[in-house]
């Protein structure tokens, strides 16, 4: 047990056996000290744990709901998110077309794909009307689960549309031909406000916010929330916001309990009852270039990804 006194903080107790059980877990002690929630009544949320239902199979493919996962900090999860919520959606049965919108490629990169050196990527689709959308999708190591690259070709495309007629809408046209294709496409956006983002939020039906459970994170909600309703007034007056997920939270901490405690005082049943605890998995899996629902598929953080699938085809109805 942890003790304090004036000045010092030290810890009592037997912690061996802990150890040894943790180790047989395939876990690390602090890794174990993440996930204690998930037996309690209450989850990490702190509301009461729901038991989430299994996906029923799909006799057909599309129309395709098409997800936004945004916000313009980061470092918050987004493309780790897009990569294991879409190979988890692809798990149950569905059809997933991953977008990537962020110049630096990092989507691309985490599904192993080699784009610094691709001609047809989706800065293509974007500036060129005339590109099929079906010569850029590539094939990925998870069945199920496609992707639409880019580059750093993609930071060019904001200063080439300013001056283009519908510039809001060129993601949209570029995505049309395949809408019917797929369940799900998510959008993976960069960490940013312009142009290519309300791109993103004009041809999307819900966005998803992932955030880090700390404090600045959720000081910019206000304002990626301000620009979801503006797009939504001006541009697509169907966006929603899905949720807002909850990614690198670690629970033995007061401040992120704190964070969380009023992230639910504020916005309560939208944020996402699965939360994201931190792990050093998810690093792992980038240098792996692939999911961590196959490159570590019986760790709590792929089970966590697999719950959001669940709460997403549900709030989804797909």
């Amino acid at each position: 047990m942890l003790t304090r006194g004036r000045g010092d903080c030290r810890y009592s107790g037997n912690i061996g056996a802990e150890s040894v059980k943790v180790k047989e877990e395939g876990l690390t002690v602090a890794e174990k000290g993440l996930f204690d929630a998930e037996s309690a009544e209450v989850g990490l949320t702190g509301r009461p744990v729901r038991e989430l239902p299994e996906p029923a199979p799909l006799e057909s493919h599309g129309p395709a709901t098409i997800l936004a996962m945004c916000n313009q900090k980061g470092g918050v999860g987004k493309t780790t998110s897009t990569i294991n919520l879409g190979a988890a959606l692809a798990e149950f049965g569905r059809k997933v077309l991953l977008v990537d919108l962020d110049p630096q490629g990092a989507l691309s990169a985490g599904l192993g794909i080699p784009h610094e050196e691709l001609d047809l990527t989706v800065y293509n689709l974007i500036i060129d009307g005339g590109t099929d959308v079906r010569d850029a999708i590539l094939n990925t190591s998870t069945p199920g689960l496609d992707l639409v690259p880019a580059n750093i070709d993609l930071s060019a495309a904001e200063i080439q549309l300013v001056n283009e007629v519908g510039r809001e809408q060129a993601l949209g046209r570029a995505l049309r031909p395949v809408m019917r294709d797929y369940d799900f496409i998510i959008l993976d956006c960069q960490p940013s406000l312009g142009l290519l983002t309300v791109n993103a939020l004009t041809v999307a039906q819900d966005v998803i916010i992932p955030m880090e459970c700390e404090y600045f994170s959720l000081r910019g909600l206000a304002l990626l929330t301000d620009t979801v309703h503006k797009v939504r007034d001006r541009l697509n007056f169907n966006l929603e916001v899905m949720g807002i997920l909850v990614t690198m939270f670690d629970r033995r901490t007061l401040h992120a309990r704190e964070v969380m405690e009023r992230l639910i005082e504020v916005f309560g049943d939208t944020v996402f009852d699965t939360v994201i605890t931190r792990t050093v998995r998810f690093p792992e899996t980038s240098v792996a270039g692939e999911p961590i629902t196959s490159w570590a598929p019986n760790t709590p953080a792929a089970e966590q990804y697999r719950n959001l699938a669940r709460e997403v085809i549900e709030r989804s109805q797909r």
